[in-house]
């Protein structure tokens, strides 16, 4: 029997479900939050940006190369890519599915490893975190048998 993981998530929700094979239907296996997306990035820094002496007449202030709400986002990518890197260690899957919204996709693809990205068999370029059960079902009918 092919257990197949389908991860459903964004920047700041993830459920884990899987399927066991035809006519099994979807178990929830677990949800992970990272509440720290969902605020704004000046709730996320303790400090206006620094000064700097520039070199005009005008003066600069130092701004963070990456933004405080993407680097969150990049650590909970992280955070899931270590769910299904277990996963993959524990042999409690054969194959997986992603679904994401394309600027997380992107994230999680850069933060997987080699073998565990090769399970990925199929993913979709969507936010379908607020999506139920029978909905997830029917979004995924082309590559399970629910």
């Amino acid at each position: 029997m092919a257990i197949t993981w389908i991860l459903v998530a964004n920047a700041s929700l993830a459920r884990l479900y899987e399927n066991l094979g035809p006519n099994k239907g979807l178990k929830l296996v677990k949800e992970l939050i990272h509440p720290e997306s969902r605020l704004k990035n000046a709730e996320l820094v303790t400090d206006r940006p620094g000064s700097m002496a520039s070199s005009g007449n005008g003066q600069g202030a130092k701004q963070p190369q990456t933004q405080p709400k993407e680097h969150e986002a990049k650590v909970f990518a992280q955070e899931l890519a270590q769910e299904l890197y277990q996963g993959r260690t524990k042999n409690a899957f054969e194959r997986a599915i992603v679904v994401a919204p394309p600027a997380f996709m992107g994230l999680l693809n850069t933060v997987l490893d080699h073998p565990t990205a090769k399970l990925i068999t199929d993913r979709f370029e969507k936010d379908y975190t607020k999506s139920t059960e029978p909905q997830l079902k029917a979004h995924l009918s082309s590559c399970i048998f629910v």
